[in-house]
């Protein structure tokens, strides 16, 4: 997201035995500052917009002072549209119908402040 000035992260996956013990934020939080640094991509400080439907992990975010909520979509968009799109990237014949949007998906996006 180089034109917006931003970068962007959109999913963290813990193993199940290590689920909220705290390794996933702190590995989040690590790599998030990294960047905000300026040790990223292009060697650029710019902030990280992070997007999960985690109900836990959303929590954790909302409350914590290095992340800001800067938005809520409780349900997909046009799935006419997705699956359009879906359908037209993907292999010829390989994908006949389909389309996220429409459906419950509360994905929340959040943005890193830093230390």
């Amino acid at each position: 997201m180089f034109t917006a000035k931003a970068y962007r992260a959109t999913r963290l996956v813990v193993m199940p035995e290590w689920q909220g013990a705290g390794v996933g934020t702190a590995f989040l939080n690590e790599v998030m500052q990294y960047h905000l640094d300026g040790h990223g991509r292009c060697n650029r400080e710019y902030y990280t917009f992070f997007h999960t439907s985690h109900p836990q992990l959303c929590g954790y975010l909302r409350h914590s002072d290095k992340w800001e909520q800067t938005g809520a979509m409780l349900y997909g968009s046009n799935k006419k549209r997705s699956g359009e799109s879906i359908i037209k990237t993907g292999k010829k014949g390989g994908i006949t119908g389909c389309g996220y949007g429409g459906h419950f998906r509360a994905v929340q996006s959040f943005k890193y402040l830093g230390k």
